[in-house]
């Protein structure tokens, strides 16, 4: 919101200086982002008027001007089409500086002398139009000084709102606010009602009262379409950062700046009525005021007539009705729509308009006549015409509710830690425009109108903050009771977790919960994932329901940027569902893609492959104190490479995914060699086993080694696991050392070794005891996994 601290002043004029009033604003919320002069500097430009005008003797395209400034009148050789005489213009003399620090001086142009030059808007920096001279008013004094005869001394504020401010996207709230800061005096224009010349109506009917129900029109004939809009209104548009159109079109965005409250003018000349409000229908379209045709969707609110859409309501008019140069008669809207009905639907046609953007966050409903009358005045005043009488069509229930909210001394206190003073409280909100009414433990206030964000008693503690001065809160020690939380031990930390993959070379990635769908169906088809209904583009249209479209599509910017070596992880949620089933699972991802080493002079290159990845997910396992648990079992993805892909299990129930991405999606998305993935249920690596103390045995381990022939197909981590079992308590550790096939093993099947380490607590174990343990192992492999010795 741009805000010229002239047009402020108006208003409320506090007793603070530009730099003392942007600091009062940010500290109240409002924050000043930028403050820029209204015009960039110059001088020695004065008010100019033409005399007459010949045309140049050796320049066709030129004429030679007499102006008068106050004093003997001067030549001056001009190019503008425009000049005229009688026409009263900027001229910068001998010695005047333009914007840039160009100079100007008096000079000869083809043979005639020109003491200065007539300027424009452009070379004055007031505007981009350079076609022709500044038009200046009549009324203004020759020779004056034209930075101060258009009051170009001037501060533009540039504030950043938040979205729950939308009462100050107008004038008239930026300086309710600024008084309620400061305390000074508040005055803003009241516009009186404009006493209508017949009795003119055009019947308005509400069709869906609960999202349009409130909706004033206007007619107003004979207006004068080629009337210009005064210099003073092109200015405070041009201030405000809205370029000047027509005058009708000048008229209701400077309401809109003033009220905050957008209007529309249609040709009544092409109108039918009655004006419906309505949803679209199925199959309809509307042409809009930039040209391009849309198709409605049945829940988009619309302004009809007999022969269909015309405006998207609160959005954008329709070109078929629009005013232009030829309109002598005009329809004046003035409405309130529901934010929800307007909210995601501009962006849905790929627009954002000033309407749209005020509506979406909610406007005063209650300023719609205000606004019409007072846009009503203005056009009267500039373009003539003939009103008709105020019609409104209202459903007071439809409207919304401002229920009167509870706030409390003890509230205010608990959370600002300190004790308000009750008069200085009610006060400030009096100034905010609420009702207050004192009751036995604080106050009842009723919210104004137009502060949507004022519906919960910490909304009202917030706005004592904001105006007693955050900064002038007074600080005392924490007066709490004080309880340490607990930390269980069962319980491992995301920290821990993220500790240890970045100790592993990984950097934590933050990527969007709102993904590409076709990406999403790509990686993840036979998830339900859930589409938004508001998306902020066509990209980040679905809730994920893996954390892999985000990792990937980092991967890919990473790439694309000449980043060889990527490991990154992401610990965020994941939605599958329905919005009324929405299951949201924690989950922990990575993505490592590129060399597995910096490259060195010390280690050969290679590029990362599933087993690199498969040890940085054991590492994440072994912090649980429960790598027993989990298996990794040869599972196929959609996502993953067939043959380098396993689900991940603990307790026998999946819990995640490792791979190697398919070389099709690879290939899709322009990735560089084979990334592989992994994704992991949060509560799965999550919990720990509790910690437990193990003796130190004090007799010597007994290792022997077996090798035993299995199918192809038998996993080396069964036969592991199987053996653990088999051993029983005297096994102090099993470790898998060697997988061959080849010569002396038949085909389809191949040779696992693995080596079993075997001590006792209470004795030194005997050879029998040994064999015994090493006989009921192989037996029981040979039971399960139909195994065999080698070498039998």
């Amino acid at each position: 919101m741009r805000v010229s601290e002239q047009w402020l002043r108006e208003w409320v004029d506090p007793q603070l200086s530009t730099a003392e009033l942007a600091e009062a604003l940010t500290m109240a919320g409002l924050e000043v982002d930028a403050v820029e002069p209204a015009a960039p500097p110059f001088h020695g430009v004065v008010v100019g008027e033409i005399e007459a005008c010949r045309p140049h003797p050796e320049a066709d395209q030129l004429q030679v001007c007499r102006v008068r400034a106050g004093g003997e009148p001067l030549e001056v050789v001009c190019g503008a089409p425009n000049a005229r005489p009688g026409l009263r213009a900027p001229l910068a003399g001998d010695g005047a500086e333009l914007p840039g620090g160009q100079r100007v001086s008096a000079t000869e142009l083809r043979g005639v002398r020109s003491a200065g030059m007539l300027c424009s808007a452009a070379e004055l920096g007031l505007d981009e139009d350079a076609a022709g001279l500044l038009e200046l008013p009549g009324d203004l004094p020759l020779g004056a000084d034209l930075r101060a005869a258009l009051d170009l001394d001037d501060t533009v504020l540039e504030i950043e709102l938040t979205p729950n401010r939308a009462d100050c996207l107008g004038m008239v709230g930026v300086a309710r606010d600024v008084a309620a800061i400061t305390g000074a005096a508040f005055t803003p224009p009241q516009p009186p009602a404009v006493p209508p010349a017949g009795d003119e109506t055009v019947p308005v009917e509400l069709h869906a009262p609960t999202d349009g129900p409130r909706y004033c029109g206007r007619v107003i004939r004979g207006v004068d379409p080629q009337a210009p809009s005064p210099l003073w209104l092109r200015e405070r548009l041009r201030r405000a950062g809205i370029r000047s159109v027509s005058a009708l079109v000048d008229i209701t965005n400077y309401v809109l700046l003033e009220h905050g409250q957008p209007l529309h003018a249609f040709d009544l000349a092409r109108l039918a009525p009655p004006i419906a409000v309505r949803h679209a229908a199925s199959g309809e379209a509307l042409t809009l005021l930039g040209g391009e045709r849309i198709e409605l969707d049945s829940d988009v609110l619309v302004i009809a007539d007999r022969s269909g859409p015309v405006a998207l309501a609160g959005i954008m008019g329709g070109a078929e009705t629009a005013v232009g140069e030829a309109t002598t008669d005009v329809f004046l809207e003035s409405a309130f729509f529901a934010p929800a009905a307007i909210a995601g639907r501009a962006r849905r046609y790929g627009l954002h308009t000033d309407a749209s953007h005020r509506y979406e966050r909610g406007v005063d409903f209650e300023a719609a006549r205000r606004a019409s009358e007072r846009a009503t005045a203005l056009i009267l005043e500039i373009c003539g015409g003939t009103p008709g009488p105020l019609a409104e069509a209202v459903e007071p229930s439809a409207l919304p509710e401002r229920p009167a909210v509870e706030l409390r001394r003890r509230r205010l206190e608990g959370l600002l830690g300190w004790t308000p003073n009750g008069e200085q409280v009610a006060a400030m909100l009096e100034r905010l425009g609420t009702r207050p009414e004192a009751t036995a433990e604080g106050w009842r206030v009723q919210p104004p109108s137009w502060r949507f964000d004022l519906e919960r008693e910490v909304d009202l503690v917030e706005e004592v903050a904001r105006l007693y001065g955050y900064d002038a809160l007074p600080e005392r020690p924490l007066e709490a009771p004080l309880h340490v939380a607990a930390a269980p031990e069962r319980q491992l930390g995301e920290d821990a977790l993220r500790a240890t993959l970045v100790e592993r070379g990984y950097f934590e990635a933050i990527t969007y919960a709102f993904v590409d769908p076709q990406l999403q169906r790509r990686l993840d088809p036979e998830a339900e994932a859930l589409p938004l209904a508001n998306p902020l583009s066509a990209e980040l249209a679905e809730m994920r329901t893996s954390l892999w479209p985000g990792l990937l599509t980092a991967l890919q910017h990473n790439q694309h940027r000449q980043h060889e070596r990527v490991r990154l992880f992401e610990h965020g949620c994941v939605f599958r569902g329905s919005l009324d089933r929405l299951a949201q699972t924690p989950t922990l991802a990575g993505v490592c893609a590129g060399p597995l080493l910096p490259e060195q002079w010390d280690a050969p290159r290679r590029a990362v492959d599933f087993f690199d990845a498969k040890a940085d997910v054991e590492a994440l396992i072994e912090r649980t104190g429960a790598g027993e648990a989990f298996r990794f079992r040869a599972a196929e993805h959609p996502a993953l490479h067939p043959g380098q892909s396993a689900r991940i299990e603990r307790d026998g129930r999946p819990v995640g995914w490792l791979g190697t991405l398919h070389p099709e999606h690879a290939k899709a998305l322009e990735l560089d060699g084979a990334p592989v993935l992994f994704e992991l249920e949060q509560a799965a690596v999550g919990a720990a086993a509790l910690p437990a103390f193990t003796p130190i045995s004090r007799y010597p381990s007994i290792r022997r080694d077996l090798a035993v022939l299995v199918d192809e197909a038998v996993a080396a981590g069964e036969l592991l696991s199987a053996a653990r079992e088999a051993a029983g308590a005297t096994l102090a550790d099993a470790r898998l050392f060697d997988v061959y096939r080849g010569k002396g093993v038949p085909e389809g099947a191949k040779s696992v070794a693995m080596g079993l380490i075997l001590q006792d607590y209470s004795r030194t174990l005997t050879d029998q005891d040994v064999d015994d343990v090493l006989k009921g192992v192989v037996a029981c492999l040979e039971e399960r996994f139909g195994a065999s010795m080698r070498g039998e």
